[in-house]
């Protein structure tokens, strides 16, 4: 039962309000006058308990016993099996005799309304190199310059700062081992993706890993001359994702929506610039102690083999 907080009867006290009726003598008027209504709606109440029992005193649905006008269940499973035939709503109402509103209204809970809603789902394809350097997945996230607090933190829409451009944050992410190298460049432009591609390989190079190959989407400072001589000089094979699959680079995807969360918009930053110098100490953390689920709750470092002469020099 779900009474409104101005109720003057609930279950509890329609019961109450019977038996000061059958048990305690009371007139229909008198039980009423007690309980704050009128004495017809007390009757109502006591020739449901006298026909139905206690029962009787709960609420009841407000939904008809018969609804003439409603869709029968078999032409609305006959326009679910059509529209799994490729027909069109008009179409389809055509064929049954029944509006087009009545059709949009079952393919909208059938979950059938756009064509691209009979394509078969496709499924998810999880796959994981099987040493650290094997892959290395490289995206580039756009973000606004500030000189204030911004909206992300205040809420306040109206509070925006316009005209101080962009900064972009590189990452790559190593496909095994999920151990991931940032920095930030002015532009997207195949000058800064060529040597934030050198930085990358230099740090896992540090750590002891070489890079194979590397995987980026098909913006144009990865197509570029220099992007690939510079993977041609290194001895990297450089892999494109799919049009359209951004799903094919998602482990970059997955750390920057991590980068963002718990960095970008972690905390209140008073300027970009403040934000920026943030980064190497958030990342350091992403590779060295934050739990990864997707590695079974172990930090990205713990699946790289390290020398000890590495391990310190990195780690402090």
């Amino acid at each position: 039962m779900n009474s409104h907080k101005n109720a003057r009867l609930t279950f509890v006290r329609r019961l109450e309000m019977v038996e000061d009726i059958t048990k305690r003598g009371l007139s229909a008027s008198e039980a009423a006058f007690a309980h704050g209504v009128s004495a017809v709606t007390a009757r109502k109440w006591l020739a449901r308990f006298l026909t139905d029992g206690v029962a009787a005193l709960a609420d009841k649905s407000s939904r008809p016993a018969k609804s003439p006008r409603a869709i029968r269940p078999n032409v609305a499973l006959a326009i679910v099996e059509l529209r799994r035939k490729l027909f069109t709503q008009s179409l389809i109402a055509t064929y049954l005799g029944v509006s087009k509103a009545t059709v949009s209204r079952v393919l909208c809970r059938a979950g059938l309304s756009r064509f691209s809603d009979l394509a078969p789902v496709e499924a998810v394809q999880r796959y994981e190199r099987d040493a650290p350097g094997d892959l290395l997945h490289i995206d580039i996230k756009k973000l606004g310059r500030f000189s204030d607090v911004g909206h992300r933190i205040t809420g306040n829409q109206a509070k925006r700062t316009r005209g101080l451009g962009y900064e972009y944050l590189f990452v790559a992410v190593d496909d095994h081992a999920r151990v991931a190298f940032t920095a930030m460049r002015p532009d997207e432009r195949k000058d800064s993706a060529e040597s934030f591609l050198r930085e990358a390989v230099a740090y896992f190079a540090k750590l002891g890993v070489p890079v194979r190959r590397v995987l980026t989407d098909n913006g144009p400072a990865f197509h570029s001359l220099a992007f690939g001589s510079a993977c041609t000089e290194l001895g990297i094979k450089q892999k494109f994702t799919r049009a359209y699959r951004p799903q094919t680079n998602g482990k970059a995807e997955r750390f920057i929506q991590s980068a963002l969360r718990e960095w970008a918009y972690g905390r209140a930053y008073a300027t970009s610039e403040v934000r920026r110098a943030a980064l190497p100490a958030w990342n350091h953390f992403y590779n060295w102690h934050r739990p990864h689920h997707g590695i079974g709750c172990l930090p990205p470092m713990s699946r790289i083999k390290r020398s000890r002469k590495n391990l310190l020099t990195l780690h402090t």
